[in-house]
């Protein structure tokens, strides 16, 4: 049973099998966000998911980066992602016709990016995850 189901704009329905959210700027103790901090958290989120989910390739959803007019620190100018970091782990049909439909599924797991913590659901999802190219990131793997 999936959490969710996501229609991609190529019109393939994945499921959302498994989701850790966080906050992006959780625990956060010092400093500010800019692009050094952000990009180490995002380096981390795809360790800590291709640790988790070995089966299948990870790929990152760009994330929306924005500058707000602020002081400039010591580190550049302040840099903000949305507020929940996602990783989800996505199961579809097979990718090739040959396999069987009843042995095989498609994998992906997704790192990416959203302004709530509500988990992405059919065509409302955040627009970058709704358009993964399923064929060529995901892979087949045998039940």
């Amino acid at each position: 049973m999936s959490l969710s189901r996501v229609i991609l704009t190529s019109g393939r329905s994945v499921d959302l099998c498994e989701l850790r959210l966080s906050s992006t700027y959780g625990g956060m103790l010092e400093g500010y966000p800019c692009r050094p901090v952000n990009d180490m958290r995002i380096r981390g989120l795809l360790r800590t998911a291709e640790r988790a989910f070995l089966a299948s390739p990870v790929h990152l959803v760009p994330p929306a980066r924005e500058y707000p007019d602020q002081y400039a620190g010591g580190f550049g100018p302040v840099e903000v992602l949305p507020a929940a970091a996602c990783v989800g782990s996505f199961r579809a049909t097979a990718l090739d016709p040959s396999h069987d439909p009843v042995m095989y599924r498609s994998a992906l797991t997704v790192v990416w990016f959203q302004p709530s913590p509500q988990p992405p659901a059919g065509e409302d999802a955040d627009a970058g995850l709704r358009e993964l190219a399923w064929e060529e990131l995901a892979r087949d793997y045998e039940l």
